[in-house]
């Protein structure tokens, strides 16, 4: 990651986590304290969102491929620019997250969801890691919470069995992931946007993965 000794003179930090984890204010926190470029998803502009929640089975395919060519065209942006990068969501969740969830609650065909992986695993040798995934984890319970608490209209019908799919699969995906140092964070216990000593524990911890990334590993599992 980039550091004072030259070794690198940016850094891309990639923020995972459930709905209702807090990935934006904690990208937008971390990327105004670090002086970083704050990267979101965008998802409204993709045109078969109307179509797929008419038909999921149908369209779910067509979404998801939309949506990780928008992702890998962000990667890519983000690796080779050179402003330092804080991103909401990585293109791994698209893979690992989304559309496998999908395809394992017969939404998505055996036929499709193996072409999206062998399209993924293309795209995967051309991206570069991040150079750390902090990834948020919180227990259904608190996810369900801050969810109603946010009241977002389009939140408002999301079922609790489907938020304790992506849990396991987040949980999975973390701890199988191998590309780049990784730093779990309590999620329940950390009020990062209205406890400034929370934050503050967050960008310590930051700090000592730049020193050291094998000194912090995920002990959360």
């Amino acid at each position: 990651m980039g550091s004072d000794n030259g070794r690198t003179s940016k850094t891309f930090i990639a923020i995972a986590g459930n709905i209702g984890s807090g990935k934006s204010s904690l990208t937008t926190w971390l990327a105004d304290r670090l002086g970083y470029e704050a990267c979101f998803e965008v998802v409204d502009d993709n045109p078969y969102l109307d179509d797929f929640y008419r038909d999921m089975k149908a369209w779910s395919f067509h979404t998801q491929v939309y949506f990780l060519s928008r992702r890998f065209e962000n990667h890519r942006r983000i690796t080779s620019g050179s402003r330092s990068v804080v991103q909401d969501r990585s293109i791994y969740e698209d893979h690992a997250i989304f559309a496998r969830n999908l395809h394992d609650q017969g939404m998505m065909t055996d036929r499709d969801f193996s072409n999206y992986q062998d399209l993924y695993n293309v795209m995967a040798r051309f991206f570069e890691p991040p150079d750390l995934l902090v990834y948020l984890k919180c227990s259904v319970p608190t996810l369900m919470r801050r969810i109603r608490k946010r009241g977002r209209d389009c939140e408002r019908e999301i079922p609790r069995e489907y938020i304790e799919q992506l849990n396991g699969l987040y949980d999975r995906f973390v701890e199988e992931f191998e590309d780049a140092p990784k730093l779990v964070l309590p999620g329940d216990d950390l009020d990062f946007v209205g406890s400034y000593h929370d934050f503050s524990f967050i960008l310590d911890m930051i700090d000592a993965m730049r020193i050291d990334p094998n000194r912090l590993q995920p002990s959360l599992f």
